[in-house]
């Protein structure tokens, strides 16, 4: 078994806390039928969407090199992505969205590398490899929508979520999971879908990463693109979904305009969507995005901003207006007319300029949180961050001074200055004290015998965002699911119905020719008389060789499923469909060059 993971320039510029999620796609655990699953789902979709996906899908599989007859090998696909600056990894099911997004900003596509069951053929709430590797990858191939990718993954990994999301997500999670394992029952499946509908109703006011994650989904996922009356597909959930990729394109699905309405659109990820939007072009997708992120705190900071981290009740940062970074936990924000004029961290809190610590402001300096007034002196127009030498002077805010400084809503800070750092610009971005007192009218804030106290300067909160603004101030290493994907040890009935499988790929493969295919037929009605993907493979062969005699075998037995087993029918009837189809055209080209 494969346990190492081969790296590449791309996916050496991931930084440690992303790499946590990857895991090695170990491609020799995929099993004969696995393969068969990949090989009809490709078939299928490439022989339908061949005239409705947009002409960047089908150019792309073979840019990123992923066969129809064979699940892609993710070390082999990183040799192919490079050429258009992209890389692949295999992660375990759903991982956090943030994750997800920055993984994106990387230039690096995240596949789950499991494969759904042939009973989930169609369609499964669990990402899988026919999803993330046939339906996202092939798409990247356009630098339009590449560069969307990268951009959405930039900002969206910056997105507030909320206390809540998380919960929702791990919910999702396990309810995905255990809608694809095999051994899972239904009451199992009833109380973890009761579960996500719970959550999905007490959400409360939708967080920035609830937001996104709906621009996502019409689009990445779920896009149509062209016009309303007459669109294509470019969504990876779509492309991967032999049912739904059908259905998206007839009158039973609403089409609507993409803008940005579409952010408040929620979506249920277990069920067909009833509505999709189209996007008239790539490039308009960058030009929505660009709209929802200048509502972002991330954009606009201020009050909301910091309301938005207290609420999430995780880590995350803000910019001042000098460009100091505070890093850290928020749990409490003192405003005054709308404004937020001192903030607080509870615990590990890191200071950065530019996304870099500043020297003795880690979370070992301040390990029990920070605090700072925010604004501007009370009664003097002139902010301290925009103050000369001379100003700084007159109003004592010097070294080895004792000063008062009252600030607008009542923040006083009294002590004696120690000393201050400047950013580029040559502006005090902070300034240390001894001997403190901060007071919010009668309240203390902070006292003198809890050590140094280090003021930010800044009128303004400019940026808030969540994660840290120096990726190296904190421990991220810390990714436990509560839920893994469930591999069932799997039944002497099933490794013998994989061993037939395995013949018939190895009869088509040319690995083995003395195969008695007859027997297989033989074998399989009498012990998996239920299967039906390996019958149609059969007839492939059977009808590729003029073997009418078989033919005729296997179409009886296929009938006969087909009334013990009507929920398969279409498939089977699909699936014999594309063999004569590509008959049919392998005898028009032979015809063509003939001619």
């Amino acid at each position: 078994m494969r346990n190492t993971i081969e790296s590449n320039v791309i996916l050496n510029r991931l930084p440690k806390h992303l790499k946590q999620f990857m895991k090695p796609q170990n491609y020799e655990d995929y099993s004969a039928i696995n393969q068969a699953v990949w090989r009809y789902v490709m078939r299928k979709n490439v022989d339908f969407l061949n005239s409705v996906a947009h002409k960047s899908y089908l150019n792309g599989l073979k840019q990123t090199g992923i066969s129809i007859n064979s699940i892609p090998n993710m070390y082999g696909m990183n040799r192919i992505l490079k050429d258009i600056g992209w890389a692949a990894v295999a992660v375990d099911g759903f991982i956090p969205p943030n994750a997800f997004m920055e993984f994106q900003a990387y230039n690096v596509l995240v596949i789950a590398s499991d494969i759904r069951q042939l009973e989930h053929i169609e369609y499964t709430p669990a990402p899988d490899i026919i999803h993330e590797g046939a339906g996202h990858a092939p798409i990247i191939t356009n630098p339009e929508y590449a560069e969307y990718l990268r951009r959405f993954g930039e900002i969206g990994c910056k997105a507030i979520s909320s206390a809540k999301d998380y919960e929702l997500y791990e919910a999702v999670r396990h309810l995905s999971i255990i809608k694809e394992a095999s051994n899972s029952n239904e009451d199992d499946i009833a109380f973890a879908e009761k579960k996500v509908e719970e959550l999905q109703q007490n959400m409360g006011a939708p967080s920035e990463m609830a937001l996104i994650r709906n621009l996502h989904w019409w689009t990445v996922e779920y896009g149509l693109i062209g016009t309303v009356e007459n669109p294509k597909i470019y969504g990876a959930g779509l492309l991967s979904s032999i049912g739904e990729s059908a259905w998206c394109i007839t009158d039973a699905v609403k089409k609507l305009p993409y803008n940005i309405n579409a952010t408040y659109k929620d979506f249920d990820i277990t069920k067909p969507q009833p509505q999709l939007f189209v996007t008239p072009n790539f490039a308009h997708l960058s030009l929505v995005l660009e709209e929802f992120a200048n509502t972002m705190a991330l954009r606009k900071g201020g009050l909301s901003g910091i309301n938005k981290l207290i609420n999430s009740k995780a880590l995350g940062s803000i910019e001042l207006s000098t460009g100091i970074q505070v890093s850290g936990i928020f749990t409490h924000v003192i405003e005054h007319d709308g404004k937020p004029i001192y903030i607080q961290t509870t615990s590990k809190t890191a200071l950065a300029y530019r996304e870099k610590e500043l020297v003795g402001h880690g979370i070992e300096t301040h390990s029990k949180g920070f605090s700072s007034p925010i604004g501007k002196l009370k009664g003097i127009n002139l902010a301290i961050e925009d103050m000369s030498p001379r100003d700084l002077a007159a109003y004592n805010i010097f070294e080895e001074q004792n000063v008062t400084l009252e600030f607008e809503g009542q923040i006083t800070v009294s002590g004696e200055i120690i000393t201050g750092k400047r950013n580029l610009q040559g502006k005090i971005i902070l300034i240390s004290f001894k001997n403190c007192t901060v007071t919010h009218k009668n309240t203390m804030l902070f006292k003198p015998e809890w050590g140094n106290y280090d003021m930010a300067v800044g009128k303004t909160i400019v940026s808030a965002y969540s994660g840290p603004a120096d990726l190296n101030s904190f421990d991220l290493i810390t990714h436990i699911p509560s839920t893994k994907t469930i591999h069932v040890k799997k039944t002497n009935e099933q490794l013998e119905l994989e061993a037939f499988y395995q013949q018939v790929r190895d009869y088509r493969d040319g690995k083995n020719r003395t195969i008695s295919r007859t027997k297989v037929l033989e074998q399989l009605i009498e012990k998996h008389p239920n299967d039906w993907l390996l019958p149609v493979e059969l007839y492939e062969l059977a009808f590729i060789g003029n073997e009418q005699n078989l033919c005729k075998s296997i179409l009886q037995h296929l009938e006969i499923i087909k009334q013990n087993r009507p929920e398969v029918g279409h498939l089977i009837d699909d699936g014999l469909g594309i063999i004569e189809s590509t008959r049919h055209c392998e005898e028009e080209r032979r015809n063509n060059l003939l001619n």
